[in-house]
């Protein structure tokens, strides 16, 4: 698990090209503090820092070559070991045993084809000397970040501490980085894009398409590659869950069940390659429960395998009663760390900086301490039980027939999250239409071979691919490798998701609820008060926060964000009193408008933009 962050093209030959690897390496510092390199070629120059997980040796060190290959690497290739052996078949050497080696010598051999055989997570950027061609590279699901930027084209600002690229021709390029910070370091989308920013206060919706929150600033999609060559940029996605999933046949109820458990045991026992050890996050959670009972089966050593919890001290919101359950007996070490209102002002801040993007509110602050507690511990790894709800159909929303919910960020209520009203409607209706994602990337569109879409599967579609699963993973990489801890998550093992979308409507989701194969497996793994504890929708006392220890400081939040061009600031002070006095109860609203106060802040938009959207 690493960082990197790179430029291509005529950008490279700049005198300021050793001062923009530098100014991108210390934005990336916290993602790998282990080691450092750089590279600078014509056209191509990248910096990398690592955290150590495989082979600690110099043998890993990034950017890495293999004849005129140059590669920056960020995640695990978990099937390292089967595909060293089948490249020695190739005449491939190898000089140590980490996965860096194995991916290189991959696309040496089998070129993008290689993309098919990776079980893992993984972004990185491959560069060719043979015919001067960049490769950006994510993952099936986007679990691994990987923003890029058109230097030319690109909106700049003299920030503080920012390198500057050079102007005009000259600057023709791409930059490319593991984190939004890095690319701002050297001046690129430092300004806020209003469009995506209304989208998302309209609505929720905070990775849909591939716009970000800063002008000029793309992330590259989940199971996408880009390449550029001679001034020319092409996109193509590599990967297509619901193409994969569709097209494959449902298996019969039973043996469903079975591959499920065949495939859930599997994935744990690769995540735990690692010359490192390894923890697990246990919430007390079905699903948290279920991946530590697979631990359990993975024949590890469990004094080596510590648990990892948060709590608030709130009982009526904590979970420790089921993870207590489902430790006892066992000798895994239990490691707790509590959460208090007066550490919150200070620890939203700092995690805003490293999301770049709206943090998602007190479960995402909570999950950070968490990490920065198994640092201190020295734990570098962890196992995550997240996928499983999109997978195998878990919410709420997916039993009815109304549609799935606009935000669904507090899982369970029925009230309004979002409100839209207080956005400028000439903005909020030029937002509505604002993306560059093509029409049906969630799935919608017909796909040749491809078995009819149910109304369930276009739901799960959109919550893997738009809507919660992309926003749950960017939160959980940025406050996880804010602590130098690499997030690893076997429920998203692509051939376990597959195989949920691919499964008739019957085999998840009945009169009890979602996930049925996987209650029916719990059912043979889980204590029984685990199992049947009630649904446990909140695990935090945000709302109850915001309106009592933390009520001041979100209310100076509150009216930074009233003063935003962007919003009605009138109607925002009401709807802030009316949640304040006690009225409703879901706050991801109020949050939001934190997050706007402390990413945008105050900002007063400018004629020019005003006349964009208007």
């Amino acid at each position: 698990m690493c960082g990197f962050a790179g430029l291509a093209g005529a950008v490279t030959r700049a005198p300021t090209t050793g001062r923009a690897l530098a100014a991108m390496s210390a934005a990336l510092v916290h993602r790998g503090p282990d080691d450092q390199g750089s590279v600078s070629l014509p056209d191509f120059a990248a910096t990398h820092r690592r955290l150590s997980i495989l082979d600690l040796s110099a043998s890993g060190h990034q950017p890495m070559a293999r004849g005129p290959l140059r590669l920056v690497y960020n995640g695990e290739i978990y099937n390292h070991e089967e595909l060293r052996r089948e490249l020695r078949s190739h005449g491939q050497r190898f000089a140590g045993s980490c996965d860096t080696e194995v991916l290189l010598a991959a696309w040496q051999v089998w070129g993008e084809n290689c993309l098919d055989r990776l079980h893992g997570m993984f972004a990185f950027a491959v560069w060719d000397e043979r015919d001067r061609s960049l490769v950006l590279v994510r993952d099936r699901f986007g679990v691994k970040p990987l923003y890029w930027a058109n230097c030319g084209a690109s909106e700049r600002a003299e920030t503080a501490g920012a390198v500057l690229l050079p102007t005009g021709s000259s600057a023709d390029g791409v930059a490319f980085a593991s984190e939004i910070a890095a690319l701002q370091a050297i001046g690129l989308g430092v300004e806020p894009e209003p469009m995506v920013w209304a989208r998302f206060l309209a609505d929720g919706a905070a990775e849909r398409g591939r716009e970000t929150f800063w002008r000029g600033i793309e992330r590259l999609g989940a199971g996408e590659m880009l390449r550029l060559q001679g001034g020319h940029w092409q996109r193509r996605r590599w990967y297509d869950v619901a193409e994969r999933a569709l097209a494959a046949p449902p298996l019969p109820r039973e043996e469903c069940a079975a591959r499920l458990l065949e495939l859930l045991d599997e994935s744990v026992r690769l995540r735990f390659r690692s010359d490192v050890p390894v923890a697990v996050n246990l919430s007390g959670g079905l699903d948290s429960s279920l991946l530590f009972a697979l631990v359990q089966r993975a024949g590890v050593d469990p004094s080596r395998v510590p648990a990892l919890t948060f709590t608030t001290g709130d009982e009526r919101y904590d979970e420790l009663p089921w993870v207590e359950a489902m430790l006892h007996g066992s000798s895994h070490p239990h490691l707790v760390v509590r959460m208090e209102p007066q550490e919150v002002p200070d620890l939203a801040r700092r995690i805003s900086r490293v999301q770049s993007e709206p943090a998602g509110g007190l479960p995402t602050l909570a999950y950070a301490k968490l990490f920065q507690h198994a640092s201190s511990h020295g734990i570098k790894v962890t196992l995550d039980g997240q996928g499983m709800d999109e997978a195998w159909a878990g919410y709420d929303y997916y039993r009815g027939g109304s549609a799935s919910p606009a935000a669904p960020a507090l899982q369970g209520s029925r009230e309004r999250s979002t409100r839209p009203e207080v956005v400028d409607p000439q903005l909020a209706r030029a937002a509505a239409a604002f993306s560059s994602a093509p029409a049906g990337e969630a799935g919608g569109e017909e796909r040749p071979g491809a078995r009819p879409c149910s109304l369930l599967q276009r739901r799960q579609l959109e919550d893997l691919v738009e809507r919660k699963l992309p926003r749950a993973l960017r939160y959980n990489d940025r406050v996880s490798m804010a602590a130098s801890v690499e997030l690893r998550e076997p429920f998203l093992d692509h051939r376990l998701v597959e195989l949920g979308l691919a499964q008739p409507d019957e085999h998840k989701v009945g009169a009890g609820g979602g996930k049925l194969l996987v209650r029916e497996l719990t059912a043979r793994l889980l204590p029984e008060r685990v199992r049947e504890a009630p649904k446990r929708p909140l695990q935090t006392p945000q709302r109850e926060w915001l309106r009592g220890p933390l009520r001041a400081w979100a209310e100076a939040g509150i009216e930074e964000a009233a003063r935003c061009a962007w919003l009605d600031g009138a109607a925002v002070r009401r709807e802030w009193r009316r949640f304040a006095d006690g009225v409703g109860d879901n706050s991801f609203f109020i949050w939001q408008w934190i997050d706007l106060s402390l990413l945008v802040g105050d900002r007063r938009t400018t004629a020019a933009q005003v006349a964009e959207w208007r």
